[in-house]
């Protein structure tokens, strides 16, 4: 981690001074179970963040802004620590965020420098119970502050709350007065215990429980082999050409690109996995409500998504994907522990649980890519290893850039050798450029 030259100190009071300890609302419940399960690893589920500073703003109108961010959401100010009867979470009302100061290296630009920075900031599990859920660092560059740098636990955020904290960023250092935040996570959890979402939930529970009754028992047809060296890798790939493609056949069938995505990354996960439906998680921002559109907090569940490949071409294989997909968001409503024990029972009815060790997560916030040049580039892939202990059997992401297609795909290699991995990345490119053509 780089060792910051220089600290700073932010003393935060909220007003009001809402404190006190609450359960988690579902959402927190759901990545609690998640860090619980992943152990040291679990630093996978932090959050690197970066937010320009934009405008000549000096040290302390940086730091004001990252108090006012602080004191107006309470997810920023929260610990969670396991009780008698659950775990629970802790609001302080008052309290210090330190913040190194730091500056580019050699040749590096101060935007540059901060992706650095918050993704070593993020490479460390946080602890949940003595640390408040976020690291930051100030990047300045001849001595004027460029950009802020961030690390969030999952606990606290995800990535459409980063778009919010990134829209008020932005605002407060133009100087705008903000309106009260009107919805809190202890908000949440009151709203979670109504009957409306109680029903919700034991809808949600019942739309898995017919899936599972019936889903395969393993994602792959095939049996491990001997893995490789690390057993875990992520195979990434950067392409404006897999970008453009997704975006063009989005308008030409009314669909998202997302959908356009998943149709695809599923048809190929078909080929390797000899499975003619496809059944996969799907990482979900679940903010339907409009109450939960302005909250900084972890809202996100798990949705479960099923695709019959046995379409006649790509175009109604990506509509069905839209409306598998619509299906499985209406159903990722739903209290974690509740969920844990039906999926017990259902282990115990047949002998274990079905594997649904196949993931899919659409990171961007705006489902497009804004920035995307005329002319493309070669597509590029590359092999890092997976975070120590993660242990997915496919997991495809799709990146946050707005000016090139990025998709990863983290692989067990005892059942997708890192090769096979990467072959499956250009074959989704290759499906959709050949959809376009035809």
């Amino acid at each position: 981690m780089t060792v910051p030259a220089a600290e700073a100190r932010v003393a935060f009071a909220a007003d009001p001074p809402r404190v006190g300890e609450g359960p988690l609302t579902w959402g927190q419940r759901l990545m609690w179970r998640a860090s619980s399960l992943m152990g040291e690893s679990r630093s996978f589920l932090n959050c690197p963040w970066v937010l320009p500073v934009y405008g000549r703003r000096d040290l302390a109108a940086v730091l004001d802004a990252l108090r006012v961010l602080l004191e107006r959401h309470e997810s920023l100010r929260t610990t969670f620590a396991q009780a008698a009867d659950g775990p629970v979470q802790r609001v302080a009302a008052t309290g210090e965020l330190a913040v190194a100061l730091t500056g580019p290296e050699p040749g590096e630009r101060a935007l540059q420098a901060a992706e650095r920075v918050a993704a070593d900031l993020a490479r460390v599990p946080f602890d949940p119970a003595g640390e408040l859920p976020l690291r930051c660092a100030v990047v300045r560059n001849d001595g004027r502050p460029k950009a802020l740098a961030l690390a969030f636990s999952h606990l606290a955020v995800d990535y459409q709350a980063l778009s919010l904290l990134a829209a008020e960023w932005k605002a407060l250092l133009r100087g705008e007065k903000l309106p009260p935040p009107a919805w809190q996570p202890a908000d949440q959890v009151e709203l979670e215990r109504s009957p409306a979402f109680l029903a919700r939930s034991e809808r949600s529970i019942a739309y898995w429980r017919g899936v599972l009754e019936e889903a395969p028992l393993e994602v792959f047809d095939h049996a491990p082999g001997e893995p490789e060296d690390p057993r875990f890798v992520e195979v990434g790939m950067e392409s404006v050409t897999l970008a453009a493609a997704a975006a063009e056949l989005a308008g030409r069938w009314t669909v998202s690109t997302a959908s356009v995505l998943l149709a695809a990354c599923a048809s190929v996960l078909a080929t390797v996995s000899g499975r003619e439906r496809a059944v996969m998680q799907l990482v979900h921002s679940n903010r339907r409500d409009p109450r939960t559109r302005s909250l900084v907090a972890t809202v996100g569940q798990d949705a479960l998504f099923v695709l019959d490949l046995r379409e006649p071409d790509f175009a109604a294989l990506c509509r069905a994907a839209h409306r598998g997909a619509l299906t499985a968001y209406r159903n990722a409503c739903y209290d974690p522990f509740a969920m844990r024990d039906m999926r017990e029972e259902v282990g115990r009815r047949r002998g274990r649980e079905p594997d649904l060790d196949a993931f899919f997560n659409d990171r961007r916030g705006s489902g497009g890519w804004p920035n995307l040049p005329a002319v493309a580039p070669p597509s590029r892939t590359y092999v890092r290893d997976a975070w120590p202990g993660v242990r997915f059997k496919a997991f495809f992401t799709v990146g946050t850039a707005p000016d090139t297609g990025q998709l990863s795909l983290i692989v067990d290699t005892a059942y997708l050798g890192r090769e096979t991995a990467r072959g499956m990345l250009l074959d989704v490119e290759s499906l959709l450029v050949r959809a376009l053509a035809g």
